[in-house]
């Protein structure tokens, strides 16, 4: 009987740790993500609300930073072929990008390595569908870094002048992702 208070005991430590480790790990990641919003910058040669640049690499292996495409509203979606928001979600982006791709740049960035993605999987999973926006990939997690993924999808909205407007972590709507769109406009 002892040993079984004893393994209750140390079973309901466990759960509460667990507990508390993941709300503060998810504090500290919206608190991040919150500076990231509200154009906190650690850096001080950078503006406070300036988009954190990033590389990733096209599908013929070509480097592309997010500010090589200042000048235009650029959205960037981080996404994997595991996350069903992820695949959900697209059909929206490819309508977007057909209506404004003329006006705003789309970067869907395919999260690669560590976690992540494998490049073969991404490539198999892109050739099997019909969707025509621009895909890059985050080979070296360059951009997963710059913006402290932790969960995907996530979409940045970024206006002419490479200031980040918006960070939403989660699926995007039809109409959510044409409302942050006009906010970049």
């Amino acid at each position: 009987m002892k040993n079984k208070n004893m393994t209750l005991v140390i079973a309901i430590c466990a759960v509460v740790l667990l507990v508390a480790a993941f709300g503060l790990y998810n504090s500290l990641a919206d608190r991040a993500l919150g500076d990231l919003q509200n154009g906190t910058s650690q850096d001080t040669n950078q503006p406070s609300n300036a988009a954190a640049d990033f590389t990733v690499f096209d599908k013929d292996g070509n480097a592309h930073k997010l500010s090589d495409f200042k000048g235009k509203p650029v959205v960037v979606n981080f996404w994997t072929t595991w996350c069903g928001y992820c695949i959900k979600e697209m059909p929206h982006f490819q309508q977007m990008y057909e209506q404004y791709g003329n006006d705003v740049e789309f970067l869907m960035v395919n999260l690669i390595g560590d976690g992540w993605d494998r490049r073969k999987d991404s490539d198999a999973f892109l050739q099997s569908s019909d969707y025509t926006f621009p895909v890059y990939y985050d080979e070296q997690q360059q951009a997963s870094t710059a913006y402290g993924i932790y969960s995907i999808p996530m979409s940045l909205f970024v206006d002419k002048d490479g200031n980040l407007v918006k960070a939403v972590n989660g699926m995007m709507t039809q109409d959510s992702l044409q409302f942050y769109i006009d906010s970049i406009l």
